[in-house]
């Protein structure tokens, strides 16, 4: 099998360029396309999805990737779900409710609140990424649960490499390096984001289903 990634900027790459071997091993290839921004993408994906159509091989599946951003996040997958089934493509959704699950071509999923909440949900990761910050952090009520973070989660993983004297991205995060560095130390398995498990868990399904 092979699977495209579509997702909204380059710190969502370089985060599943370490991810993806870690969850799903050998067992795919795959490929990641950035866009400027989660506007770009959203924009451009009826016809992306429209251009796939015609053409995708029947071991191919795509992946969409986005920030739910505190948007609503019912219309946002509505309007993941849409650009799919314009273009007459079978989502995971739809196959859910078909009792098809092997036929699906689309899976959509929504970091919830940023990707940056994965990051969360392996304290140790950071730990091992960034020295400074505390073992600890993860027992923290404001952390305990990753998808739930207030205020934003890249603010908050910029606060929490700046603080106290830990010195960390002192002229303000920078997102690419941050994932690309925390996300080689990320461990799939003992991940407590629920939206990253979603995502972890249906990219081994979709596997599963496709062989």
């Amino acid at each position: 099998m092979h699977i495209v990634f579509l997702v909204e900027e380059l710190s969502a790459e370089a985060a599943l360029l370490n991810l993806v071997p870690k969850i799903l091993g050998a067992s795919a290839s795959f490929e990641i396309h950035p866009y400027q921004c989660k506007n770009d993408l959203l924009s451009k994906l009826p016809q992306v999805m429209r251009s796939y159509a015609k053409w995708l091989r029947d071991d191919w599946r795509i992946v969409v990737l986005v920030d739910e951003d505190r948007s609503n996040c019912k219309s946002l997958k509505d309007r993941l779900e849409n650009a799919a089934k314009d273009a007459g493509l079978i989502t995971r959704t739809m196959s859910d409710k078909t009792s098809s699950c092997s036929r699906f071509q689309v899976m959509n999923r929504i970091a919830v609140e940023e990707l940056e909440a994965w990051f969360f949900g392996d304290v140790s990761a950071i730990n091992q990424a960034y020295h400074k910050v505390p073992k600890t952090l993860g027992s923290r009520w404001k952390y305990h649960d990753p998808d739930s973070i207030k205020g934003g989660t890249w603010e908050a993983l910029e606060r929490v490499l700046n603080s106290n004297k830990r010195g960390y991205f002192p002229g303000g995060l920078r997102k690419i390096e941050a994932a690309k560095t925390i996300s080689a130390f990320m461990e799939p398995e003992r991940n407590n984001s629920k939206s990253f498990r979603v995502f972890r868990d249906g990219l081994r399904e979709m596997v599963r289903w496709g062989t």
